[in-house]
């Protein structure tokens, strides 16, 4: 569903409200748990079993880390962190894992708009060392990347300028942290591109869900490709692929969303996505941050509003256990009425989900 402005409403009120743009929901019950160590926006996340992965991100658009945090789900607490391969990216990547190995693709490397790179590297939770995998054919800016059926893929995600957005779709064979070929095979292009999106696997089929078109660029002879803003196109667009490995469509988010490539859970067959980023404000172009909490039957393949976040945020970093969806960092809200992006945190908050 795309949210609809009426012109003659812009013109007679001159503002838009920020609120405008909240969809409907039930308030669910918060609790805030301790925060992470540091303030992440663009990071990423895998759990594994109790402990919760948490990678790379901004600090400051200024500043990025190159660390991983851990979370202990079973009592709560951060155990500890180590150090991320001084190659590998520090924003914008793509994860996935097998239940053991980490599979880490490409990203951002360093701070403001700097460019992406076609670095792989793959970790071994039990170990905590890292290997080098073959080089993407080219980089890609926060691709969606999931493992199925044997093989790691990476899809969409943003070109070498950060903002015009990739078809290409690539696959190669892993098993056990291996990778089983020499290079990246071609496959189907995704129907759309760009970065931002969620990208899952439920029931033998892998969906990519939500996501935009274009991003900031670094701006022309900067030294410090200082982020300079450009056109986006924020979009709720679900695809899948089946048996027959073609692309199907199928139906949208409740509104455009962006920013989840982390802030998604499966429980219970339905996959839960927590925040992101919807269409720009018609009048001020600013972003727009995303507050619900939005469910995806499985079984049905339709979509339905389930919940409130605590506030409106992107690049959520979602986890869940022993009944409770958790989720922690990215950049909020400026406040209740206020949906564009402010600070970067290190919050954490679970509610009891009842799905």
């Amino acid at each position: 569903m795309l949210l609809q402005v009426d012109e003659k409403q812009i013109d007679s009120r001159r503002f838009l409200p920020g609120t405008y743009f909240d969809l409907p929901a039930p308030d669910l019950e918060w609790e805030e748990m301790p925060s992470a160590p540091v303030p992440r926006l663009d990071g990423a996340a895998i759990q594994i079993k109790n402990i919760f992965y948490v990678f790379a991100g901004y600090g400051t658009i200024d500043y990025v880390h190159s660390h991983v945090d851990m979370f202990n789900f079973t009592d709560n607490t951060w155990i500890g962190k180590f150090d991320m391969p001084k190659e590998m990216g520090n924003s914008h990547l793509g994860v996935a894992t097998d239940g053991r190995y980490i599979y880490v693709i490409s990203g951002q490397y360093g701070p403001q708009c700097r460019g992406p790179t076609a670095r792989t590297f793959v970790l071994d939770t039990e170990t905590k060392k890292w290997n080098s995998m073959p080089p993407l054919p080219a980089p890609r800016y926060a691709p969606a990347t999931q493992l199925w059926r044997g093989r790691l893929h990476v899809m969409g995600g943003s070109k070498e300028n950060r903002h015009t957005p990739g078809l290409e779709h690539w696959s190669i064979a892993v098993k056990d942290g291996k990778v089983l070929d020499d290079k990246w095979r071609t496959e189907i292009p995704i129907p759309r591109g760009g970065p931002h999106r969620a990208c899952v696997v439920a029931n033998d089929r892998l969906f990519v869900i939500g996501g935009q078109e274009g991003d900031f660029m670094a701006k022309p002879g900067s030294p410090i490709f200082k982020c300079s803003r450009r056109f986006e196109v924020v979009y709720g667009d679900v695809y899948m692929l089946d048996d027959e490995m073609k692309w199907k469509t199928l139906t949208p988010m409740p509104k455009p969303d962006s920013h989840i490539e982390c802030a998604w859970v499966i429980v219970n067959n339905s996959l839960i996505i927590a925040g992101g980023t919807t269409e720009k404000h018609p009048i001020t172009k600013r972003m727009i941050l995303v507050g619900e909490v939005f469910r995806f039957d499985l079984d049905t393949l339709t979509w339905s509003v389930i919940g409130k976040l605590p506030y409106r945020i992107k690049t959520t970093l979602a986890g869940f256990w022993d009944g409770y969806l958790y989720f922690t960092s990215g950049q909020r809200d400026r406040g209740p009425d206020n949906p564009q992006p402010r600070k970067v945190v290190a919050d954490m908050w679970r509610t009891k989900l009842k799905i």
